[in-house]
């Protein structure tokens, strides 16, 4: 008998920070990048910060910081 478990709650998509910028990764493989600039919330912020994000129905969201990033 094959073992199921929920999927509610699983992160569909990578968050990366490198070289001031943000790169957020689909699960398909597409990637986006954001400058740093323009959020400096998380310019700024620790990596334990950074680190607390929920993904959302328009992107992902900082919960710590309470930042919004929209992804297409």
């Amino acid at each position: 008998m094959p073992l199921f478990s929920t999927r509610k709650g699983e992160k569909k998509v990578k968050v990366t920070f490198a070289n001031g910028l943000l790169f957020v990764e689909r699960e398909n493989g597409k990637q986006q990048a954001f400058p740093l600039e323009w959020f400096p919330q998380l310019m700024n912020a620790t990596d334990e910060e950074r680190g607390d994000w929920s993904q959302t129905d328009k992107g992902i969201h900082f919960n710590a910081l309470d930042v919004d990033i929209p992804i297409q």
